[in-house]
């Protein structure tokens, strides 16, 4: 096959899985995902490559639905890879890829080690916040059973990726917890000129959701 038959390919194994999916990490997740990532990528110096097949591949086996492993992921995304026949040196990097993206918790470094993985990334990063990333933000909750706030539960700076996994807080708090840290961790210029209006819809969005919690509006 060439690339752009595996390419082809890859999404619509990855629409067939993840269609309908209800917490925001669907297969319409995924697609901004890919064409956020071919945007920034195409002012970057990389392999495009990599970068459709990281993208599309991102959330086949997300550890929040997998009993919080991290490997299984990758791991999916390899056997796929393989049976696509595609180059061991494009699966390692990919599956690398995959393997780094996720935020972590907000005291834990997660720095990519290519510039692949940085736009990669960063277009997962760019779908969590803004007004898109609000909506994501209580489908996942809901799909969990959080409640949406509670002012007695303040946000915690996780130190380790255990401490995030085992996270129950409310949904107000993961804006605190993970998504306005996000503007700031962007790593490529395009993502992080993105980023500065998606964070600003969030903060708009808070302030709003206070004034009204407390009855004032």
């Amino acid at each position: 096959m060439t690339k752009k038959q595996i390419i082809k390919k890859t999404a619509k194994h990855i629409k067939s899985k993840l269609t309908g999916e209800g917490s925001g990490h669907d297969w319409w997740h995924v697609y901004r995902v890919w064409k956020n990532a071919l945007h920034i990528g195409k002012h970057e110096s990389v392999d495009l490559f990599v970068v459709e097949l990281a993208a599309l591949l991102h959330d086949i086996a997300d550890w929040k639905f997998n009993h919080g492993d991290d490997n299984v992921g990758p791991r999916k995304a390899r056997e796929w890879l393989e049976k696509s026949a595609v180059d061991e040196k494009v699966i390692s990097h990919v599956c690398q890829i995959i393997k780094d993206a996720s935020f972590k918790g907000a005291g834990v470094s997660t720095k990519m080690k290519t510039i692949e993985g940085m736009v990669v990334q960063d277009a997962d990063r760019l779908d969590a916040i803004g007004a898109i990333g609000i909506g994501r933000t209580f489908a996942y909750g809901g799909a969990k059973g959080r409640e949406m706030y509670n002012p007695e539960i303040k946000p915690e700076k996780h130190a380790s990726f255990e401490q995030y996994k085992k996270n129950q807080s409310h949904t107000i708090n993961h804006f605190y917890e993970k998504l306005l840290l996000l503007k700031d961790l962007m790593n490529t210029k395009t993502a992080k000129r993105m980023a500065r209006k998606r964070h600003k819809v969030m903060e708009n969005f808070l302030a709003e959701f206070f004034q009204e919690w407390k009855g004032k509006n």
